[in-house]
C-alpha cells in the first residue's frame, strides 16, 4: 500500500501544557458524525467500543481493540495487548455539537462538531496528558483513529492501523519539541 503524505492541517498541535488539539473536516451530515461519537457499535469501528447513556454524569467503559480497526491491522508494537479498557464519565452531552468525557482518572477529551456546508469540522481537545511520551502516543493515536473515522464515513480504505500509528508516532516525535 502506498503511504499518503499527511496534510499539514491534519496534525495535532499542542495548545497548552499537557493538551493536544486535532481537527478534521469530515463528510456530513453532522448527525452521522455525532452517531460515530456516541453509538458504541459505530465508535467501535474507529476508536473504542462501549455503550454510553446520553447524559452528563453517566459512567461508561471504553474498550479498545485496535487490531480490529483495519484489515490487515499492521505490525503491532510489542508493548500493546489485544485489548485495553478505561472507565470514563460523561461531563457534557450536547447533541449533535459537543461531547466531553473524562479520560480515566486524569484528563478529559472534548469533541466539538460544527457544520461547514455539507461537511463537519471535528475538533478533538485532549487535556491532562501526563508527559511527553504520552503526548506522542496520544497525538499519534488520535491522528490515526481519526484517519480511520474519515475512511469509514468516506467509504474508503486507510493504511493498516498499527503501521499508520507507528509512522505517525515518529512524525509527532519530530514535530513536538522536547
Amino acid at each position: 500500500m502506498n503511504i499518503a503524505i499527511t496534510p499539514e492541517a491534519d496534525y495535532g498541535t499542542v495548545t497548552a501544557p499537557g493538551t493536544v488539539r486535532i481537527q478534521r473536516l469530515l463528510p456530513g451530515p453532522i448527525e452521522r458524525i455525532w452517531s460515530y461519537l456516541t453509538d458504541g457499535e459505530l465508535r467501535r469501528q474507529w476508536l473504542a467500543a462501549g455503550d454510553m447513556s446520553p447524559q452528563a454524569g453517566s459512567s461508561f467503559e471504553l474498550v479498545w481493540r485496535n487490531d480490529e480497526l483495519t484489515d490487515p491491522p499492521g505490525n503491532k508494537p510489542a508493548n500493546f495487548g489485544e485489548e485495553h479498557r478505561m472507565q470514563s464519565r460523561i461531563v457534557e452531552f450536547d447533541p449533535p455539537r459537543r461531547l466531553v468525557f473524562t479520560w480515566g482518572d486524569s484528563g478529559k477529551v472534548a469533541f466539538d462538531l460544527e457544520r461547514h456546508g455539507d461537511k463537519v469540522m471535528l475538533t478533538v481537545l485532549h487535556e491532562g496528558i501526563s508527559d511527553r511520551n504520552n503526548m506522542l502516543m496520544i497525538g499519534a493515536g488520535w491522528h490515526m483513529h481519526i484517519n480511520v473515522l474519515e475512511a469509514r464515513v468516506g467509504g474508503r480504505e486507510t493504511e493498516p492501523f498499527w503501521d499508520g500509528w507507528q509512522r505517525l508516532r515518529g512524525e509527532y516525535e519530530r514535530r513536538l519539541s522536547a
